[in-house]
């Protein structure tokens, strides 16, 4: 899909692509870095891509996610040359304000290029909490748990960082103390981009940061892993008042747009190593159809597409942030970690989570201002995710390659090289997932809502109105209406549903979350299947009862021999007057103990092939040799349970569909499955789960927060995948992989929060039973295998299994 959702970015896109396709096709040695000329990337309006319109004659009046598109693009050809440093710098000054306009227009037309300095800071002793102070939280403390404090400094020196690195100030001192006016000198500092570049973006001490002329520093180039990135050491020789920013994020903007690149590395790594596993024959067959060779490859793109979400919100939130007249610093986050904190250490992680949602996105709806803080949180989460899918991707490329991919003879190890150079210059990773936690822990949350358009209005004032009259009902009442009316799934057509399209599910959801709408369970998946391809007396049948709560479904599929390979089932429907009988045995069959009736699957016709000759019935659960015994899983619970039919009588009039036909059916039924696991992915298991629990624990080691920010932006990243997937729907656009991405995602997550979770409470009675809970969420709804393969067969287009 691309960092890029809407038309205009993948035009975009794709006009950068062939852009750099067609000067490395010129290009005299292909495989050193594809040198774009820099003018034609000012000709083309790509420096000024972000910048005002006018600016310099070269502005394009867009902003910093129309920029990460085309970052992305030319990062899938690994363009070298001065643009991603030239662009960070003038994104950066184009934010500080302050009489530097004649440079941005120098910046924008190719005239100057810069230079940007991004030094690693010590985090073990300068890490100082900004603005929002985790310290009463488990989080902040020393690796043997005592909380951290901001050190003592000597005047002279070196500043101390916040925990993304920027300079910040001792409380009390004077921010240009020392920075400006004058002849400094300072360490070096290792800079992207080259020693003969006009400009370097560099910081000067007190929490600034200048862009100085090249006359105003000592330059001299540097080695890197990356053959094909400039990079040079920068001393700081003077520092002209004058050239001193404003208060401008620096190394957020540099993480978001090196993760931007890091995205375009990765795609071309996934594209590559799934192009070679398709053509590359061994023992017979191409590799890409071995389970191990699928599965790394499909992994690969599991990570890209996160990463993707979260570089995309990131740039989205910087926007946000530069629009609106000044950033707030948002609601004091140490109250909401403090309202988030009651009870004990699991607590109702499922009410807390719905809680969660309607504070993470109800009343502020369409709100304008974007705190500082969230910000932060939402570049954290990229910088932690960004990088490392490109340095995974990468390497997953050169194993699938093999001896080949490890020489000079492919590019293989050039965008290796080139994602191992990405995440040096945007930071560690772990000291960006501890401001993930830090942040997170503090009651900071990204918000995801989708930005909707102009006539959304009076549709929200029409559904908002229904909401308010159903809030006034009974209960009794209100579940009638809500079945009667269509609310309970309005995208059903009526008048089983409410025809809603794509922007009214939307504004459905966000206006009836206090309103309890009743979860439907298995019924959830059945009922769209018997719409589409049920009779209308089946339907009006089944459907008002169920959607009144008088019938409760279980799903009759999977057998001790057909689980993942549902297939390969065996029970029997033989024909008798009237209708069939139904011999076989089911298994993992939830709730069927209360279930009144079950979506069932037989084969029809034993000598047709394995797809065809299988039909889908409607069975009543107290019908005659219907025997039910529950499974006692590992966790205590019994959901689970084994089905046997004996002879079960099912009349005519309980086929769904065409006999023999019920394959197509049950794909339907699967689909709709897959998305409700996927929408849920882990209940009472999710990241705000997580840190809640720890802003009532001692403080945990360094090792366990960077854990848990990694966790967190693993989780973010994930709503920001729904929000994606939302947003394709709204446009009629096709997402993709992205529901099959996010499921897959969801339910590993689920157990990684579980088992963090326990390691720190291993004593807390709701975390023991999550941890053994969690293990069946890669399991139901089609095993992490099963998705593993449907993501590289469907996406990837890797040869299906013989």
């Amino acid at each position: 899909m691309g960092i890029g959702l809407t038309e205009e970015h993948l035009a975009l896109a794709e006009s950068v692509r062939g852009l750099a396709e067609r000067a490395a096709e010129r290009a005299v040695e292909p495989a050193a870095g594809r040198t774009v000329e820099h003018a034609a990337l000012a000709g083309q309006g790509l420096l000024g891509l972000h910048l005002p319109e006018g600016c310099g004659g070269y502005g394009q009046g867009y902003g910093l996610l129309e920029l990460c598109v085309a970052v992305e693009a030319l990062g899938e050809q690994r363009v070298c040359g001065p643009y991603l440093p030239t662009v960070v710098a003038s994104a950066v000054l184009v934010r500080s304000g302050g009489g530097l306009e004649a440079l941005l227009g120098a910046l924008a037309d190719g005239s100057m290029t810069a230079a940007v300095a991004l030094p690693a800071p010590d985090w073990a002793s300068d890490r100082v909490i900004g603005p929002v102070d985790g310290s009463a939280s488990g989080l902040v403390a020393d690796p043997v748990g005592e909380p951290m404090t901001a050190p003592v400094r000597d005047p002279g020196a070196a500043p101390a960082r916040d925990a993304v690195g920027e300079p910040v100030a001792a409380p009390g001192s004077d921010p240009d103390a020392g920075a400006v006016g004058g002849s400094v000198a300072r360490g070096a500092l290792i800079a992207m981009g080259a020693a003969a570049a006009d400009l370097f973006l560099v910081p000067v001490g007190g929490g600034a940061w200048a862009v100085l002329d090249r006359a105003d520093v000592s330059a001299v180039p540097a080695d890197g892993v990356d053959l094909d990135r400039e990079l040079c050491s920068v001393t700081v020789l003077n520092v002209p008042a004058d050239r001193v920013l404003a208060d401008v994020p620096v190394r957020a903007i540099a993480a978001v747009l090196l993760g931007a690149d890091a995205c375009g590395v990765a795609a071309w790594a996934v594209a590559t190593a799934a192009g070679y596993a398709r053509m590359r024959v061994q023992f017979g067959r191409p590799i890409g159809q071995f389970q191990g060779v699928k599965h790394r490859v499909a992994a690969a793109l599991v990570a890209l597409e996160q990463a993707r979400a979260a570089v995309w919100d990131a740039a989205r939130a910087l926007d946000e942030a530069a629009a609106q007249p000044c950033t707030s610093a948002g609601p004091d986050p140490g109250a909401d970690a403090e309202s988030s904190a009651g009870g004990d250490a699991g607590g109702d992680a499922e009410a807390d989570t719905r809680a969660d949602a309607e504070a993470n996105s109800g009343a502020d709806v369409g709100a304008d201002v974007v705190p500082e803080v969230e910000v932060r949180l939402a570049v954290a989460v990229a910088a932690v995710l960004g990088p490392d899918a490109a340095v995974r991707c990468a390497a997953d490329a050169i194993q699938v390659l093999g001896g080949i991919g490890y020489t000079f003879e492919h590019d293989a190890h050039r965008y290796y090289r080139r994602a191992l150079s990405d995440r040096m210059l945007a930071g560690d990773p772990g000291p960006w997932a501890e401001e993930a936690a830090m942040l997170a822990v503090a009651g900071v949350r990204r918000r995801m809502e989708p930005d909707l358009p102009a006539e959304a209005a009076a549709v929200r004032d029409a559904i908002r109105a229904e909401a308010a009259s159903l809030r006034g009902e009974e209960p009794a009442a209100r579940l009638s209406r809500f079945a009667g009316e269509g609310w309970i799934m309005p995208y059903l057509p009526k008048p089983w549903g409410r025809a809603a399209s794509p922007l009214e599910q939307v504004i459905i959801h966000q206006e009836f979350r206090d309103l309890n709408r009743p979860n439907l369970g298995i019924a959830a998946w059945a009922i769209p299947s018997i719409v589409q391809y049920g009779t209308r007396e089946q339907q009006e049948r089944f459907l008002p009862k169920t959607f009144a709560g008088e019938i409760v479904w279980c799903q009759l599929f999977s057998e001790p021999g057909a689980g993942s390979d549902l297939a390969g089932l065996s029970t029997k429907a033989t024909r008798v007057e009237g209708g069939w009988s139904l011999t076989g045995q089911k298994i993992w069959t939830s709730l069927a103990q209360y279930a009144h009736w079950g979506i069932c699957l037989a084969r029809t016709s034993p000598e047709k092939s394995k797809h065809a000759g299988i039909s889908y019935f409607l069975v009543d659960m107290s019908s005659t040799g219907v025997t039910v015994r529950p499974l006692k899983e590992i966790n205590g619970e019994e959901i689970f349970n084994e089905v046997f039919l004996d002879d079960v009588f099912v009349p005519d009039d309980l086929v769904v569909g065409e006999v023999d036909e019920g394959w197509r059916v049950a794909r339907d039924t699967l689909s709709h499955e897959r998305v409700a696991l996927g929408d849920s992915w882990g209940p009472g298991s999710q990241h705000t789960d997580m840190v809640k629990l720890i802003a009532k624990l001692p403080p945990l080691r360094q090792s366990q927060r960077e854990q848990a920010g990694r966790l967190w932006a693993e989780g973010q990243a994930i709503s920001a995948l729904g929000l994606r997937v939302t947003l394709s729907k709204l446009s009629g656009a096709d997402s993709g992989t992205a529901s099959s991405v996010r499921k897959l995602l969801g339910m590993r997550h689920a157990q990684a929060i579980s088992e963090f979770c326990w390691s720190v409470a291993p004593s807390n009675r709701y975390w023991n039973r999550m941890i053994l809970t969690t293990r069946a969420f890669t399991i139901g709804g089609g095993t992490t295998e099963v998705q593993l393969n449907i993501i590289a067969e469907r996406a990837l287009g890797l040869p299906r299994d013989p």
